[in-house]
């Protein structure tokens, strides 16, 4: 496939993926504490400058200036002056329960829909790599899932994302591979919440192998129907999740 398609082996390519609603600095410190929180960026980890950032998100400078300014008095990055300075995360639990909110303001509708549209999205690139991926890349599709340490949840986090961009190079659509990293970084943190249980991780390694399986034989409704089961697998858990915190609120 064109290398000029292929994305970030890496979960930072859906994080500063361009916003949809450009030029609110809410949305961007939602991104960027999503992100802390999760794991996805590290505890000392540097970020781009403000200028960096707001070309990445597509805000204007000072949009980037005004969600730093309410990271850092989140506690969750600090800037240092000097040659060496920058912002940095500082601490990725200081807000632990950001996610979970965010699901309880959530309808059962809107999830849903959240659900829909990603699927939409995840099953038609597996359903297209079933018919364009060589011998070789699915070897190395294969060889992404079972590099993932499922013992760990942010490893697993960083696996998932990192599966699902290159099924959808493989779909060889820069199209879909643009949308997968705009619906990534607008509805990943909440819908991969399943992962946090150990059993959902070992599930979520299984589909992602039987995916893998789809694609080496030329299977695309197969690798189209397993992506769909596995994404409505994780709305259902969103969904008891946001009863237990109905239950318990």
């Amino acid at each position: 496939m064109p290398r000029s398609i292929r994305p970030m082996s890496d979960a930072r390519a859906a994080v500063f993926a361009p916003l949809v609603d450009a030029g609110r600095a809410e949305l961007v410190e939602r991104r960027l504490t999503d992100a802390i929180v999760l794991g996805l960026l590290a505890e000392g980890e540097r970020l781009p400058s403000e200028s960096e950032m707001a070309k990445q998100f597509g805000v204007a400078t000072v949009t980037a200036r005004e969600a730093l300014v309410a990271l850092r008095e989140k506690g969750l990055v600090e800037t240092r002056r000097g040659r060496d300075g920058g912002s940095f995360v500082t601490e990725r639990h200081t807000h632990p329960t950001s996610i979970d909110t965010r699901v309880g303001e959530l309808s059962r509708a809107e999830l849903r829909d959240m659900g829909a549209y990603y699927s939409a999205i995840a099953s038609s690139s597996a359903e297209l790599a079933a018919d364009r991926a060589t011998g070789d890349d699915v070897e190395h599709l294969r060889a992404v899932v079972l590099a993932i340490d499922i013992d760990s949840e942010t490893a697993t986090r960083r696996g998932e994302r990192t599966f699902r961009l290159e099924v959808t190079a493989l779909s060889q659509s820069a199209r879909l591979v643009r949308e997968e990293l705009r619906v990534q970084s607008e509805f990943a943190p909440l819908l991969w919440l399943c992962l946090r249980d150990e059993e959902y991780r070992a599930r979520s390694r299984d589909a992602h192998l039987a995916v893998v399986d789809a694609i080496a034989d030329l299977d695309g409704g197969r690798a189209r129907t397993i992506t769909r089961e596995h994404i409505e697998d994780a709305i259902e858990w969103l969904l008891e999740m946001k009863s237990t915190l109905e239950a318990t609120g």
